[in-house]
Formats: C-alpha cells, structure tokens, sequence
C-alpha cells in the first residue's frame, strides 16, 4: 500500500510500515488535492495543518490521525498540557479524520498511566508517544485494510488552540518541558 504520512512525528511509524513493504512518502508541508494523488492511505501525526474537506473526501475511511489525548478530551494543540491543566483523563487516539478538529470516530484508544509525583511534562509526553506508536504498530494491517469498526466519540470533551496556553505559559517558564506535571494540575480550573 501506498502510504502518504503527514507530520513530523510519522518519522516513528515510517520504518516500521516500510518493513511491513508499504510504500511511504513523509509530508510536513500545507497539503493540496494534488499532493495527494496516488496515495491509498493518509496518516496525520503531528501534522499542523488543518486537511481540507476535498482530500477528506477523496479518501473515505482511509485518513487517520494519531493524536496523544483521549478523546473527547483535548482536542486540537498541546493535549498532553492539557491534560494536566484541565486534570483530565490521560491517554491515546487514533481516529479517522472528518471536518472537525480531532472529532472523527475512534479506532483505537488506550488509557495511559502518568506518574503525577515524577513525571514532568517531557517524560508524560514521551511515554504517550511510545504508547500511540506501539498501538498503531500492534494493529497497522487492521487499521489500514479498514477491519476494525470505529465509533462515534461520547461526550463533548475539550478543545484548545495553540493561542490557548498563552494565558499560561508562565507555569513553564523556569523548567520549560521539564516541569513537573504535579506543578500544572488543575490550574485552568481555577
């Protein structure tokens, strides 16, 4: 299969589709209808851009995105911050894609465990990469011939922006990504 991987981050998927004699092709860049062609499958991890409804349309149920919350639940940028900011449920999701943002239905989805007392923001986000590419890696061939049955999302969750954490960039200002997560709990409700 010919496999078109949009975001940085597919740099994780990349080796291990290629051993699975997938053909693939890494894109970073604002993705057009004509970009696309020849592609059987799209994967979005990490991607920035927002895909348009027409390439949306060109692929049913072949256009997913690998995004590190547990949706509904952080939708959009930064969900591992998130996460901890608004003190909700940690984990992973791969979805397909629709018009919203991070809304698809659910293929997969994991829980994943955080370590409130060690973990800083840096190593909670390294564990949900490690959890998504080995969700992705453990179920490619279903994910991709489209054998497992996606659901709709319950609940309305969250959704933020990257202008969103603006308001609180301060809380990571002396330690950046290595702050401690238990210093980030909770403080968008307050």
């Amino acid at each position: 299969m010919k496999v078109l991987l949009l975001g940085e981050k597919c740099s994780l998927i990349n080796d291990f589709l290629l051993s699975s004699g997938h053909d693939t092709y890494i894109y970073t860049d604002k993705l057009s209808k004509d970009d696309t062609e020849g592609y059987d499958f799209i994967i979005s991890f990490g991607y920035r851009h927002i895909i348009r409804q027409e390439i949306i349309d060109l692929f049913p149920d072949k256009i997913i995105n690998m995004h590190i919350s547990l949706l509904p639940y952080n939708k959009g940028a930064d969900p591992n911050l998130w996460s901890y900011l608004e003190n909700s449920p940690k984990g992973v999701t791969i979805h397909k894609i629709d018009k919203g943002l991070d809304t698809g239905d659910i293929i997969l989805q994991k829980k994943v465990q955080d370590d409130i007392e060690n973990d800083t923001l840096k190593t909670s986000y390294d564990r949900l990469i490690q959890e998504i590419v080995k969700l992705f890696a453990d179920n490619a061939e279903d994910i991709l011939n489209n054998k497992i049955t996606s659901y709709k999302q319950q609940g309305t969750g969250s959704i933020h922006y990257l202008k969103d954490k603006e308001k609180y960039i301060y809380l990571l200002e002396s330690a950046g990504y290595d702050t401690f997560v238990k210093e980030l709990a909770g403080k968008a409700l307050i």
